[in-house]
């Protein structure tokens, strides 16, 4: 196929490149991000292969069903930015990536988990100013503590496996609860149990309507005073507002974001040099019990390998009309 692979880097042309030697596809590596204003790009192009940011609204899937586009190939495992109606409507075949490393997110929560509690990232800019004071660093045993996982899918899955090693009680919430995590020995509770017992809380769900702002005023209200929540899954999941809130009145202790409601117009590029003009995101970064990345948690050698390969495989497999394991459909959304 040609392929129009949108939202490129350096690092994503790299990994494509060596895996598509394997496969022998023709792609095109553009680094705007996907919208219907530059769908005219992909004319000519049966495939076009899209990441976290880019829109796949109707206007946009209208636009690539006209200039022949019948594949979208997303290479992460979220589909929330995809309207699967007008996919369907435009005989679209979506298709993802929906475990490319669960232990590269999983181990940066964890980190997250880490640096938060034990104010790593606040003792290594005392220490480079020559300030060796212990004052304001005290953390607590992650040992015997309660943790509350929403998700449980392979992601949420590691999480608790890496938690277990901890030795943390481990609450968590899914429609469908998954059997090695009970033999792990992880309780499952309802949301507003998991709310009222945890002391950390780390979302590992997709975006969904049943999920967006599943971290709002009303879940907070519920929650342990000083609670630690982290979201390394997709930023929508947090009611950016109420989280800010929460941190001013205390309520919420400690927050770890790998992800952002409004990162679009943000992350994977240098502003180093440039006004944030998001006036909430900017608020977040003052407090000093928050931490941010910039959607890195996917990001490692093994994880890039295994987004690249089994993108392309998904790609063969519609080409050469065999079954895909990958189908985005609209039964997925349930979950």
């Amino acid at each position: 196929m040609k392929i129009a692979l949108f939202s490129n880097k350096s690092y994503t042309e790299r990994f494509f490149t060596q895996a598509n030697s394997r496969f022998g596809h023709e792609i095109l590596f553009i680094a705007q991000r996907l919208n219907h204003h530059n769908a005219s790009i992909a004319q000519g192009c049966q495939a076009v292969c899209v990441f976290v940011n880019d829109i796949l609204d109707k206007r946009t899937i209208t636009a690539l069903a006209k200039n022949g586009v019948n594949t979208i190939a997303l290479r992460c495992a979220g589909f929330n930015n995809v309207d699967l109606k007008a996919a369907r409507d435009s005989d679209i075949t979506v298709v993802r990536v929906p475990a490319y490393s669960p232990h590269a997110v999983a181990e940066h929560t964890i980190a997250m988990i880490l640096v938060l509690n034990r104010k790593i990232h606040k003792a290594h800019a005392r220490i480079r100013e020559g300030n060796f004071s212990l004052k304001g660093l005290m953390g607590f045993d992650l040992h015997d503590y309660p943790v509350g996982i929403i998700g449980t899918g392979q992601i949420g899955q590691v999480v608790a496996r890496i938690l277990h090693g901890f030795g943390c009680r481990i609450m968590a919430y899914d429609p469908q609860p998954n059997i090695k995590c009970i033999e792990l020995g992880v309780q499952y509770v309802s949301l507003d149990e998991l709310f009222r017992k945890s002391y950390i809380i780390t979302l590992h769900c997709p975006l969904v309507p049943e999920t967006h702002h599943i971290i709002n005023a009303n879940s907070i209200s519920k929650m342990q005073d000083c609670v630690m929540i982290i979201n390394t899954s997709r930023g929508a999941l947090i009611d950016t507002k109420d989280v800010i809130d929460g941190l001013k009145s205390r309520k919420i202790g400690y927050l770890g974001l790998d992800v952002y409601e409004e990162e679009a117009d943000l992350f994977f590029e240098d502003l180093s040099n440039e006004i944030i003009q998001d006036d909430q995101f900017a608020r977040l970064l003052m407090f000093p019990n928050v931490i941010v990345t910039g959607h890195q948690a996917f990001f490692t050698n093994n994880a890039l390998q295994s987004i690249a390969q089994t993108t392309l495989e998904n790609i063969t497999d519609i080409e050469q009309n065999r079954i895909c394991p990958n189908l985005v459909t609209d039964a997925l959304i349930v979950h």
